[in-house]
């Protein structure tokens, strides 16, 4: 699958275990692999995931502290992703279901700070970083 990886923000998460991590982000979340670099014991070190709704992001391990993202947590970010339809929003809730995940919130309709509506739903991966759905694009630009 092709990526519009060109965006020019690429949040970073990092995990304690991120072959877990990157299993579950593909398998259930539905993020796309774009690129996974293991260690010498074969634990992932960096890893690009794509959306097919555009942009990307990296995941990184806590172990590794020799680089300036060293230092982060696992289980303190928190992820939006943008979906086209309803149905792709219900599509990785009931992915999540099956799977056992943890819904933190169920999909509803809400109204975002902009005044904006959005169907949403939000869950957390298995480190507890927060990961929204919702068919919210942003704030359209006014002249």
């Amino acid at each position: 699958m092709t990526h519009a990886t060109s965006s020019p923000i690429w949040p970073v998460l990092h995990y304690d275990d991120t072959n877990a991590a990157l299993r579950y982000l593909v398998d259930v979340l539905g993020l796309d692999e774009i690129i996974a670099v293991p260690d010498d014991e074969g634990d992932v070190v960096h890893a690009e995931l794509g959306w097919s709704g555009g942009g990307a992001l990296v995941l990184g391990s806590t172990k590794h502290t020799d680089s300036v993202h060293g230092g982060m947590r696992a289980g303190t970010s928190a992820v939006y992703l943008a979906t086209d339809t309803v149905d792709a929003v219900d599509a990785v809730h009931a992915r999540v279901r099956e799977a056992g995940g943890h819904v933190a919130e169920p999909p509803h309709d809400a109204t975002f700070g902009s005044g904006a509506a959005s169907y949403t739903f939000t869950t957390s991966d298995p480190e507890g970083n927060l990961w929204t759905f919702g068919t919210y694009r942003g704030a359209r630009e006014t002249t």
